[in-house]
């Protein structure tokens, strides 16, 4: 039985900064940002978006009435939780009109746990083929205002449907995954921002990189010349570079030049929106599968990275029409409205965070869907508009 991502789409706010602007205000130089970094834009999120409103907005723009009669499990995968307790995908269940005889659930482990779900879908439909399982990878990456994991923040989600005979990728049976008990980056229940040792996690996630693909090539006797683009998880798109060149060195033949390609298309959107911890990954691979030399039949793989730390490699194979199957990114992106620095420190600072009081938001400038209205009685209320 084909099993894998039956159709993707994307969400995101509706606001962004500039970060040559953004470095020019913090006093270093534009380059420090956009190629020491390489990053661009990033979004900003205004006090009526979260988790849920991105995660539902991503699923809402791909599912049919029939394909949501058939999903029996919704997975939100996210490191920015929202309640201790209560799994986020309830309410992303309830804003999306699904019945009530559907499972939701809420997966954690860093940036990884995404990956995680997308295997766990995978069992569910081996076990119950006509039925879909709902991943959403969903997050919004906060550091601080002037720190220097600033420049890494975003915003968005990523929905996936996970399928028997899907129209965008078959996940092929090898799969290595690799944990470790790492504090590279973590985030107490009490913080609202990460804490991070920058250059000890790239050096983490380097090293992970390469022992799950050594070993990938170990099971299945398969090398680089066997796959079209590596995607890679991209907390920001240098990250993705420093990782292929240190297994790719200094070759120059037509499997690194393909592989380098493919990693740059996959860059595009991360470029301009951000870090989306469990959602990057799944963004880069949109990206090249929009942007790239992709194919059907080809094989592409997927590198997922959680710190703390949990990584997985695997690959999958591209369908035909694939490209029919995942939202319009660009569209998205280009319709967003950039703000000023002070617009992106307010909202950064309206943030509901761990507020315990009653909170109400104007929600008549957001033109979402679905909005996060404020807070009463420490409970959060959503609506659809």
């Amino acid at each position: 039985m084909k099993i894998g991502i039956d159709k993707m789409a994307f969400a995101t706010t509706n606001e962004y900064i500039d970060l040559r602007e953004l470095a020019r205000v913090r006093g270093d130089e534009p380059d420090k940002y956009t190629i020491g970094i390489g990053q661009e834009q990033q979004a900003v999120v205004p006090p009526t978006q979260d988790i849920v409103t991105l995660g539902a907005a991503a699923a809402d723009k791909m599912l049919t009435p029939e394909e949501r009669d058939r999903i029996s499990t919704v997975i939100v995968a996210t490191e920015s939780g929202i309640d201790n307790s209560k799994a986020s995908a309830i309410y992303v269940k309830h804003l999306l009109g699904l019945n009530d005889f559907v499972r939701a659930v809420e997966l954690k482990e860093a940036c990884y746990s995404a990956t995680a779900g997308i295997q766990f879908a995978r069992g569910l439909v081996a076990l119950n083929p006509q039925e879909s399982v709902l991943v959403i990878a969903a997050d919004i990456a906060r550091y601080g205002l002037a720190v220097p994991g600033e420049v890494t923040q975003g915003a968005g989600a990523v929905a996936m449907l996970v399928s028997q005979n899907p129209r965008v990728i078959t996940l092929e049976a090898t799969s290595v995954s690799l944990t470790k008990d790492v504090m590279d980056f973590w985030r107490p229940l009490y913080a609202t921002e990460a804490m991070v040792d920058g250059k000890y996690s790239t050096n983490v996630y380097i090293d992970f990189f390469k022992q799950t693909l050594e070993r990938y090539q170990q099971l299945t006797g398969r090398g680089l010349e066997d796959m079209s683009a590596i995607t890679f998880h991209l907390p920001f798109t240098k990250m993705g570079k420093k990782a292929l060149e240190a297994v790719l060195g200094d070759r120059d033949d037509a499997t690194a030049q393909r592989l380098r390609d493919a990693l740059t298309a996959s860059q595009i959107y991360s470029r301009r929106v951000g870090n989306l911890y469990t959602g990057s990954l799944y963004l880069g691979l949109m990206s090249y599968l929009q942007n790239g030399a992709a194919h059907a039949g080809d094989r592409v793989a997927l590198f997922s990275y959680g710190s703390g730390a949990e990584a997985e490699f695997y690959t999958g194979i591209l369908e035909p029409g694939f490209a029919d199957n995942l939202s319009s990114v660009f569209t998205d992106l280009d319709a967003r409205k950039q703000v000023t620095i002070d617009e992106y420190e307010q909202a950064f600072n309206q943030h509901l965070g761990m507020n315990a009081d009653d909170v109400e938001f104007d929600i008549s400038a957001d033109q979402a869907k679905f909005v996060l209205a404020g807070q009463k009685n420490h409970q959060r209320i959503y609506k659809c508009k």
